[in-house]
């Protein structure tokens, strides 16, 4: 479906006709829905409008033609063609009798702040919202499905999760084979799953999705992304990132601490971010005690002018201390490895990534030991990584993952399946699963928030000679 909406601009400068019409081209992307392969399925009114809680109001419901913009920003002197997608938002027509739903909720992968509220307001949603009375939890992620038995949720019990750290469903790597989980979705009679988890859980719900339209179940598929590192392409922002700054925060100030104790005084914190250094960044910007963030997206080396080890030594030489933060992922090609280790993936089929800051640690004293041999030199290396993957959210993560879990039950609840729930500039929508599995969100070091990190820290751009 395409539309072609036109507005009209009045350019402030007076150059230009202020009756001139900009056009703005809008392609609304396809959503899939459970009648695109059953479609005699039939509707049902939707139980709010009888719901104590709700008194629906004009403009309550979402309609079909409710879209969300995925750019708001334009160059009116350009061609200017954005995709939308379709609004998150209860339905008035649903296409599930809740009395007959039996809906399963499966956590993946590493832990994340707000999995329990995720999973905690998906449980209450269900049943306080739409009045669904058998809900399901997977244990131990997508091998759960096919190994062990499901625990069944209710209100009561879920009532404080969201005050935990961790999943209470417990996770894992791997454990996905395709067929043993779609075989217990059916053999079990679930029909609406929602899936956690990030990128490789996302690939893997993919798989499950049309395996399921293959067979043309009557099963909802709907995934909530998880990641940390905030990699996860199109959405604002996934879920526990916000957390995850909040807290690196706190490292970054310990660390600056010792820094500042010691003569020559450098403190080495090691944060999440395989392929992004988007934690990095935000921790960065907030702290403003880093003297180096080094990221995945932006190359850096050691030695030799405009390398990072004389741009410390004059920092040393400046304050007698500095802070050096490292996303996960920076600097791995530069670290030497065995063949064995250049080989190595986990359960996920993700490289195994060594430890860049044990590495950089020895680095630094190396270098410190041969150009100022008698010199005090302190390296204080502060690695946060699991308590910050292992708290539990803070008020704005636990806000979010509300939205998200009642945006997912309200997209499934319509019909939809086969799609991610999330915020685009700052409204909630669905979007095709697919899509979401094969984008990434880098950090952009060519734009103003790279810039600024720039300006705060003072460092170099790393441009190799």
């Amino acid at each position: 479906m395409t539309t072609t909406t036109t507005n009209d601009f009045s350019p402030p400068n007076g150059k230009q006709n202020p009756e001139t019409i900009y056009s703005v081209n809008v392609t609304l992307v396809p959503l899939p829905h459970l009648t695109d392969y059953i479609p005699s399925l039939q509707t049902h009114t939707t139980p709010l409008q009888h719901n104590n809680f709700y008194h629906p109001s004009d403009g309550f419901y979402i309609s079909h033609s409710d879209i969300i913009l995925r750019r708001t920003v334009y160059d009116l002197d350009t061609n200017n063609t954005t995709l939308a997608y379709h609004r998150a938002g209860p339905r008035e027509q649903i296409f599930y009798e809740p009395r007959n739903v039996r809906a399963a909720i499966v956590t993946c992968g590493g832990l994340c702040p707000g999995l329990n509220t995720v999973i905690r307001e998906l449980v209450v949603g269900l049943w306080e919202q739409y009045g669904v009375r058998e809900v399901f939890g997977i244990r131990a992620g997508y091998r759960g499905f096919y190994s062990m038995e499901p625990v069944r949720l209710d209100v009561k019990m879920v009532h404080d999760w969201h005050k935990r750290g961790g999943t209470v469903l417990e996770t894992s790597r791997g454990g996905f084979d395709l067929d043993k989980i779609v075989n217990a979705i059916e053999d079990r009679g679930y029909n609406q799953v929602y899936i956690i988890g990030g990128d490789g859980t996302l690939r893997g719900a993919v798989k499950i999705f049309n395996e399921i339209r293959r067979r043309k179940l009557n099963v909802g598929v709907a995934a909530i992304p998880k990641t940390v590192d905030n990699d996860v392409g199109i959405i604002d922002r996934s879920f526990g990132f916000q957390t995850a700054v909040e807290k690196a925060q706190q490292a970054i100030a310990a660390a600056h601490v010792e820094a500042e104790s010691a003569p020559n005084g450098i403190g080495l914190v090691k944060l999440m971010g395989r392929s992004t250094g988007h934690i990095a960044l935000k921790a960065t910007l907030s702290s403003r005690d880093v003297d180096c963030c080094l990221i995945p997206e932006n190359e850096f080396y050691l030695e030799g002018k405009g390398g990072l080890f004389e741009f410390l030594d004059d920092r040393l030489k400046q304050n007698g201390h500095a802070v050096v933060v490292v996303a996960e992922g920076a600097g791995q090609d530069m670290i030497p490895r065995t063949d064995a280790q250049k080989q190595e993936v986990d359960e996920s089929g993700n490289p195994v990534f060594l430890d860049v800051g044990v590495w950089l640690k020895s680095e630094l004293k190396r270098w410190w030991e041969r150009d100022h041999k008698g010199e005090l030199f302190t390296v204080k290396y502060i690695d946060p990584t699991y308590m910050i993957r292992a708290v539990s959210a803070n008020a704005t993560d636990n806000l979010y993952c509300t939205l998200l879990a009642h945006s997912a039950i309200h997209g499934i609840m319509a019909g939809y399946t086969g799609f991610v729930a999330g915020p685009i500039n700052g409204n909630y929508a669905y979007i095709p699963m697919d899509e979401i599995a094969e984008t990434k969100n880098l950090v952009d070091t060519r734009d103003h928030n790279w810039a600024w990190v720039r300006s705060v820290t003072t460092q170099p751009d790393f441009g190799r000679m």
